[in-house]
């Protein structure tokens, strides 16, 4: 018995072929060995016919195209020698060219994700139509996943909208909508979704009378010509952007840029000859081994219900009380309000709840386009948004966020007045950051109904929610948490409850050391300089004076309390509190901040306030510094998993890449580690363990390097 076919061939007009791609019992279409063979059997059938005025390949699934190639695929090809890389690579690019070669008009009728190997098959048709659905974007994400394109991407896109337009979208990773794909000529039109099918055909009658197309086609199969004074530009501009941008850990994208520097003035079949070996060069590397395990990450987020082994359907959220009209609670209000979820946003100050609500609508109405207020989007999602000062309002909702300072009592207080006016069912969830879930709950009628959802800040940058699951908290309030955060476009993971959670109890060790090397007399360039070159987006000492000196040291008292054994206190933070060295909102922590300035600048009075604290000057080399600052994180990782705190090292993985920022082209904190010898690790432990406990190999890590197991095989 065969199975179902991915792509259906079917007679729109009498001489015009529709190829609908609808992969079966997938949500998404992919560009799969198997769909490729489908696709190359009916170019088989099709091409040779001299009857057809056209064929228009579209999807038979909603709001989506294809989302490129499978990248399980990738995954299973990942130990490929770099010769059968080159001979797939050269494979789909001969299949796909084909499209340009067919003796009738192709057009690609674009609804919805089009990213990938999919915007390469659509290069290589003669025309390409978008609708103007919001979900329908266009882009050639590869150098998210440490490659580029390979079946002919970075040769047909520059002879389709030019050198720099090319660049532009090849090198940044970043899709664009509709109207930015026709302005830049990336596809010839933008239509409605019913109109989709009927505007293909009438390209394909206009092609049909005039023969532009097979003028086209000759002048994309061309080199384009070369201006010197441009290309130069070019070259240098879009170089120093990629440096910026990568910090130089990311390398496609600069081999990109210099593979269609090159190649855009040759011919296409020199130019994809090129293209397949560059491709193969970059396959299989660490880095693009690290970014496919971060696709994953989150690909399994999207498909976990944060339950296992249970089927629980959560019920729907379509009404949110806020209480708390902080940045927290303006941010969180303004996340559900911009996916339509309509808030009610409560605070006890009548001053900070109209600065909330301020908050909110500068958020909601915000246009990335013009980078300007929209006040039609104002307009539109205003009425979502209910301020109220009582908690009367909050019985009709189906979940309630408590956002108030991180005061325990206050939190309580708070919680169960609320928790009165609720309908039974409905969820009560807290945004706190260091109190414990079921401390919190103890004196709550319905703890069963009880959660953590705890966003990080920024909430509208930051994807991370930390859902955290008390000792009473039900599967059913889990799975309903996990469904929301979704729903509003978050990355949730589930945490049992403890100290810190997971994601600021493993960032402690690694913030916490950082003010002990600065006490052995390392500098806080050399500080930064280690963490930054590791891949961190900022330095430790730089996140102090981010987060605020004072909040840092409120947040370190819970895993103080917590952790003893493994916690240096320092005097140095309580007396740069005392002193009003808070970070940037006093203009002087660790750095000084001028004229409103967020960028730190070298400080000679911090310079002098440290001595007193500096103990015995140590020398450490980069390489030492870097595992001072990291080790002490890996252990309590090891720690985390000990304890259950998280169902699987990927959540580790996935927390610390979203919540703190590690470096996404090591692949996570235990993925990197899972790269480093067993033994390897115990050695560079070796010279710190009279540290004390927080460089001392866990039984956890002695076992798994005892019985050659990785983390990701647990």
């Amino acid at each position: 018995m065969t199975s179902s076919p991915a792509i259906r061939c079917t007679m729109l007009e009498p001489d015009i072929a529709v190829l609908t791609l609808d992969v079966p019992g997938k949500s998404a279409n992919t560009l799969s060995s198997s769909v490729l063979q489908e696709l190359s059997d009916h170019l088989d059938v099709l091409q040779p016919r001299d009857d057809l005025a056209g064929l228009i390949i579209t999807s038979g699934k909603p709001d989506m195209f294809i989302a490129g190639a499978d990248l399980r695929e990738f995954v299973a090809f990942l130990g490929l020698p770099k010769e059968k890389t080159h001979e797939l690579s050269r494979d789909g690019q001969r299949l796909l060219r084909r499209l340009s070669l067919c003796p009738f008009v192709t057009v690609a009728a674009i609804d919805g994700i089009c990213v990938g190997g999919a915007s390469e098959l659509v290069s290589w048709c003669d025309r390409r139509l978008l609708t103007n659905n919001d979900k329908t974007q266009f882009g050639f994400p590869e150098v998210k996943l440490g490659l580029i394109p390979g079946w002919g991407g970075t040769v047909r896109a520059p002879r389709l909208v030019g050198l720099s337009n090319a660049l532009e979208l090849i090198t940044s990773g970043d899709s664009i909508d509709s109207e930015t794909a026709v302005l830049t000529g990336w596809c010839d039109d933008v239509v409605a979704v019913d109109q989709l099918l009927p505007a293909a055909v009438r390209l394909i009658r206009d092609d049909q009378r005039t023969g532009k197309y097979l003028a086209d086609r000759k002048r994309w199969e061309q080199p384009l010509e070369p201006n010197e004074t441009e290309l130069g530009f070019l070259g240098v501009t879009a170089s120093a952007w990629i440096r910026q941008q990568t910090k130089g850990h990311y390398p496609a994208p600069m081999a990109a840029l210099e593979l269609m520097a090159e190649t855009a003035m040759l011919d296409v079949e020199t130019a994809c000859e090129k293209e397949a070996s560059q491709l193969a060069a970059l396959f299989g590397s660490p880095i693009n081994a690290a970014l496919l395990n971060v696709f994953f990450l989150q690909d399994r987020v999207k498909k976990d219900t944060g339950i296992d082994g249970t089927e629980i359907v959560p019920q729907r959220v379509e009404s949110v009380g806020v209480i708390g009209a902080g940045i927290m609670g303006a941010g969180i209000s303004a996340a559900n309000v911009k996916r339509d979820v309509s808030v009610t946003l409560s605070d006890a100050s009548r001053e900070s709840l109209a600065k909330g609500a301020q908050q909110v609508f500068e958020e909601i109405s915000y246009n990335k386009k013009t980078q300007a207020a929209d006040v039609r989007r104002a307009i539109e999602k205003g009425p979502l948004l209910n301020l109220s000062h009582s908690e009367h309002e909050f019985s009709s909702c189906n979940l309630v966020i408590e956002a108030v300072v991180e005061n325990l009592e206050i939190k309580q207080q708070v919680l169960q007045a609320v928790e009165k006016q609720l309908e039974p069912g409905a969820i009560l969830a807290s945004n706190t950051s260091t109190i414990p879930i079921t401390t919190l709950g103890e004196q709550l009628q319905r703890p069963a109904d009880f959660c953590g959802i705890h966003f990080f800040n920024p909430v509208r940058k930051m994807q991370l929610v930390e859902v955290i699951r008390g000792k009473q908290t039900s599967d059913p309030t889990v799975a309903t948490a996990v469904a929301y955060t979704k729903q509003i476009g978050k990355l949730p993971i589930v945490v049992n409850d403890g100290p810190g959670f997971l994601v600021n109890r493993l960032l402690f060790p690694y913030m916490n050391e950082s003010i002990e090397l600065l006490c052995e007399g390392v500098t806080v360039a050399e500080i930064e300089r280690a963490a930054k070159s590791f891949g961190m987006p900022m330095g430790p000492i730089t996140l102090y004076d981010v987060v605020g000196i004072d909040t840092a040291v409120y947040a370190g008292r819970t895993i103080y309390e917590a952790f003893p054994d493994r916690c240096v206190v320092s005097p140095l933070l309580p007396a740069m509190v005392k002193a009003g060295r808070l970070g940037q909102k006093t203009g002087h922590g660790f750095f000084k901040y001028q004229k409103k300035k967020n960028r730190g600048q070298h400080d000679p009075e911090f310079e002098e306030f440290l001595q007193p604290f500096v103990r015995k000057k140590k020398t450490l080399t980069p390489e030492q510094i870097t595992a001072r600052l990291f080790m002490p994180m890996l252990l309590e990782a090891t720690r985390v998993l000990e304890e259950g705190i998280v169902r699987s090292a990927r959540d580790v993985d996935l927390g610390l890449i979203f919540g703190i920022g590690f470096p996404p082209f090591k692949g996570g904190l235990l993925f990197w580690a899972d790269t480093i010898p067993g033994k390897e690790l115990l050695e560079t432990l070796k010279p710190f363990e009279s540290l004390g406990k927080r460089y001392q190999p866990t039984e956890l890590l002695k076992d798994m390097i005892a019985g050659g197991q990785a983390f990701y095989d647990r």
